[in-house]
């Protein structure tokens, strides 16, 4: 489905890499990162998505990111804790760039329950809501949705899949 806001990024630029999760798409505006999808089955794939999703020019543009590329790099061998890239959350609602903005304070090698995560926000009973915008996080890996769990220890859900949930958060504990 389409994320539609009344004043979309444009242009859009984007790239294409390998990580040890798959083909990883990036894409940014001159306001900062957009969208990171993981395991991309092809650069078309990711191209057209980012035509459809903001309505708007993009183009391929490498050097755009060497700064992401390199953090990308440090973070998968364990050398990089934090990410300093410019980030664009204005796609979101107004309580999904405060849930995004918090999951950012998340520490490296920490987790948090979802719970946890609403009282953050002061807003405690919002747990749910919470959990469904973690799921619409534009900037997994940059954004750290995967250091949110259940309150019981269980993983709860992934967009990208357990299994990528699980390689991170065991790459944060190494």
């Amino acid at each position: 489905m389409a994320n539609r806001t009344l004043n979309p990024p444009n242009p859009i630029r984007y790239l294409t890499t390998a990580t040890p999760l798959g083909l990883t798409g990036i894409a940014g505006s001159h306001q900062g990162l957009i969208k990171i999808i993981l395991k991309l089955p092809s650069e078309s794939f990711f191209k057209n998505y980012l035509k459809n999703s903001y309505s708007c020019d993009c183009s391929l543009d490498p050097p755009f990111f060497e700064n992401v590329i390199k953090q990308l790099d440090l973070y998968f061998s364990g050398k990089l804790k934090q990410f300093t890239c410019k980030l664009d959350l204005s796609q979101g609602t107004p309580f999904q760039q405060t849930v995004w903005r918090q999951l950012s304070t998340i520490p490296y090698g920490n987790t948090h329950s979802y719970r946890t995560l609403a009282q953050a926000i002061e807003r405690p009973q919002a747990y749910r809501a919470v959990g469904n915008a973690n799921g619409k996080n534009p900037l997994p890996l940059i954004v750290p949705c995967h250091r949110v769990i259940r309150e019981n220890g269980e993983l709860g859900g992934y967009t990208g899949g357990l299994p990528i949930k699980r390689f991170l958060l065991d790459l944060e504990s190494a």
